[in-house]
């Protein structure tokens, strides 16, 4: 009873201390200040900022609030168990707002413990630069399909103001520049953005730097938007083997679909404990992949991956994921 009451004691402190203080929650987040540079008026400019729970407490975000109304702030994952991440949206309102602007993202968290993360932004939000749209939007495309977007930007004040290049950081992003007019002190060029086929599957969020020759902000930020669907879907994603003893056998059903009749070509996997059927010559919509699993004579944890190739654009495969027990112990009977 004693030795209870001196940890209880101890251990108060540490719980207050833990609970003022704002080291704790600051260490979740990878960076605290971001600036944007120069942006373009109408651009649909945003930066994440992402943290990660590193404790044992599941931790919940609260809210967000902005100190000027230049910065819309939003909350990505307001819950984040250990080591799950999420983030923070700063989103610049370019639409309203003109010149150089800042703003304090406060974020407050109410679990485990109250704190308050503090987050700054800086841009400089050019009125004489002008995207129409304010972003490349691809919208949704099929992967190997690729997609073609396009933007106006448009300058005013300067007739010798010029876009020198335009930079990326992906290979599968390519731009065209054709200057549309210049006089009057008006400048004028059209970009057309070509989504290669070989862009990855999910969601894109990419950013352009067009590059000028204007010596107060020679580069500027053009987002990039949209999403690749897979061809390809594999259902269920995951599956359960449940429990086995050793020898015993369990038998699944994958389904496997395209929007246009394919070919299964190959059945991976990395368990020889994993048998499937002959695959079917004749090219469908959907398959039906029919899977045996035979536990082995050690028990233990079950986590294979499954592949599904397929002589879609690319060799498209999807995949899932058999996760199980075999339990320790004699054969099956």
């Amino acid at each position: 009873m004693f030795r209870k009451l001196w940890l209880a004691i101890c251990l108060v402190p540490l719980f207050a201390t833990l609970g003022m203080s704002q080291d704790w929650a600051n260490k979740m987040f990878k960076v605290r200040t971001h600036d944007f540079g120069s942006v373009a008026k109408g651009a649909k400019v945003f930066y994440e900022f992402e943290l990660q729970n590193i404790y044992e407490e599941d931790v919940h975000i609260a809210g967000v609030r902005s100190s000027c109304g230049c910065t819309s702030p939003s909350i990505k994952n307001d819950t984040l168990k250990t080591w799950e991440t999420g983030a923070i949206v700063a989103k610049l309102n370019t639409d309203s707002f003109l010149g150089h602007k800042s703003a304090t993202v406060t974020v407050t968290i109410d679990k485990p413990y109250y704190a308050e993360v503090q987050l700054n932004v800086s841009t400089n939000i050019r009125g004489d630069v002008v995207f129409e749209p304010g972003s490349v939007q691809f919208g949704t495309v099929e992967k190997g399909e690729g997609g073609i977007a396009k933007v106006h930007v448009s300058q005013a004040g300067r007739s010798d103001w010029t876009i020198t290049d335009v930079r990326s950081n992906d290979d599968f992003l390519a731009v065209q520049m054709q200057e549309t007019n210049r006089g009057g002190g008006r400048v004028g060029y059209d970009l057309t953005v070509r989504l290669k086929e070989n862009a990855p599957v999910g969601f894109i969020t990419s950013q352009l730097a067009l590059i000028t020759n204007d010596g107060r902000g020679r580069s500027i930020p053009l987002n990039v938007e949209g999403k690749v669907d897979s061809p390809l879907s594999v259902s269920p994603g995951a599956f359960q083997l449940g429990e086995l003893k050793p020898g015993q056998t369990v038998e699944k059903k994958l389904i496997v679909r395209a929007n246009k009749p394919f070919k299964i070509t190959g059945v991976k996997c990395d368990s020889e404990c994993f048998q499937f059927a002959e695959l079917p010559e004749e090219a469908k919509k959907m398959h039906f992949v029919p899977v045996t699993f035979t536990a082995g004579p050690e028990g233990g944890k079950v986590a294979q991956k499954i592949t599904i190739e397929t002589d879609l654009v690319g060799g498209t495969s999807g995949e899932s994921l058999a996760t199980g027990v075999v339990l320790e112990g004699g054969p099956a009977t």
